[in-house]
């Protein structure tokens, strides 16, 4: 059941507003409710997670790219190793299952330069007691017989996992249902009611839902919510555009997901390559490209050559939401009581959805964390002041 078959009756009043029905949006909600909150309302735009959520990779990997331990990666890795225990929770409550496929990332070089970066990622991976493997060219292809053979190494981690993004928002849908969640698709938030620097509700397309919290889970459309008091939301929200192909091979063209330096393969348990993605700078331009299809389609051959011959079924481009540092934007506003955001994920949203959570309903709670110091909106007071 898609969120089109479900409207909830209009709400005036709610405990919590949550503005956003993505990963982010339905994770926190479906905390929330289980630690008891009683009166959330969700409103999204559009159909509830069909935006960025819809269109991602559902890739797992917080070790592939990263080059050292910071804040991020700490935040990145806590969320992937909760993903065991909320696939299985999600399955229990709702009969889905998301696919976690746990088999493992691998990355790959191509050249003396690549290689040289794995191995600098490799040495730190490995004194920081992650699991890490090293594999050269010939067992490579041991491991993934359709990978090029001008591939001189790889690094394989297998805690780097994926998961089925679309089946997550399934559940995540149905599991909130279920809990008593306002679930209201297709009912824009304009902006927000703000009386005397604390927020009083917010605006909607169906008329005004008065609550004394807001949780900002808007996406790459997180800073077209506007205020109506002088007290401005200070954080900005870009999208940047990621486009998408999918493949459908009559074989078994990999069992890992495969990184390369220009993009990525995810294969799915159904049969389709997932192949991505651009990154483009094109506000809210969602048309997928000549330019942007082909350069996949190269790097993917470039990966596996054997999927030259193979038709593409589908293709499709989704807005990642990025803050100007390009990382999360988790905690209070310092200007408005009872805001809070969790918004700016941009390539890691699924990856972050389970942490996400906890960090907000902990915070809601009255229980911060390092990573509410590490993320707050409070970073760019500096850059508005």
């Amino acid at each position: 059941m898609t969120s089109d078959n479900f409207q909830s009756s209009h709400r005036n009043s709610a405990d919590v507003v949550i503005v956003g029905g993505g990963v982010i949006g339905l994770s926190i909600a479906r905390e929330l409710a289980r630690r008891g909150v009683r009166d959330i309302v969700l409103c999204d735009k559009g159909e509830l997670g069909k935006e960025a959520s819809w269109a991602a990779g559902g890739i797992l990997a917080p070790q592939v790219e990263a080059n050292s331990a910071n804040d991020f990666f700490q935040l990145a890795c806590a969320s992937r190793d909760l993903y065991p225990e909320f696939a299985r929770e999600l399955r229990e409550e709702t009969g889905v299952d998301v696919e976690l496929d746990t088999t493992g990332t691998l990355c790959v070089a191509f050249t003396e330069e690549e290689e040289i970066e794995l191995r600098q990622r490799y040495d730190w991976q490995r004194r920081a007691d992650l699991r890490v493997e090293w594999w050269d060219s010939n067992d490579v292809r041991s491991l993934e017989p359709n990978v090029s053979d001008q591939v001189r190494c790889a690094l394989r981690f297998p805690d780097d996992w994926q998961v089925e993004n679309r089946k997550l928002v399934e559940a995540l849908i149905v599991s909130n249902r279920k809990s008593g969640v306002h679930l209201l698709p297709k009912c824009e938030v304009a902006s927000l009611h703000v009386d005397h620097s604390r927020v009083a509700g917010v605006e909607t397309a169906n008329g005004i839902i008065t609550a004394p919290t807001i949780l900002l889970c808007a996406g790459a459309w997180t800073s077209s919510v506007e205020t109506s008091a002088d007290a401005a939301a200070q954080v900005e929200i870009e999208p940047v555009r990621g486009q998408m192909l999918c493949f459908k091979p009559e074989e078994t063209i990999a069992r890992h997901v495969v990184y390369g330096r220009e993009g990525y393969l995810v294969p799915r348990r159904d049969g389709r390559v997932l192949a991505g993605s651009t990154s483009e700078h094109v506000g809210f331009d969602k048309r997928v490209t000549d330019e942007g299809i082909n350069g996949i389609r190269l790097m993917a051959v470039k990966i596996v050559p054997a999927l030259a011959s193979v038709p593409t079924v589908d293709s499709w481009a989704g807005f990642r939401p990025r803050a100007s540092d390009d990382l999360p934007v988790l905690g209070p506003d310092s200007e408005i009581d009872g805001l809070f955001y969790a918004t700016g994920h941009y390539r890691n949203g699924i990856l972050l959805a389970p942490i996400t959570a906890q960090v907000i309903a902990n915070l809601l709670d009255g229980v911060s964390s390092a990573f509410i110091e590490a993320f707050s909106p409070n970073r760019f007071c500096a850059t508005h002041a």
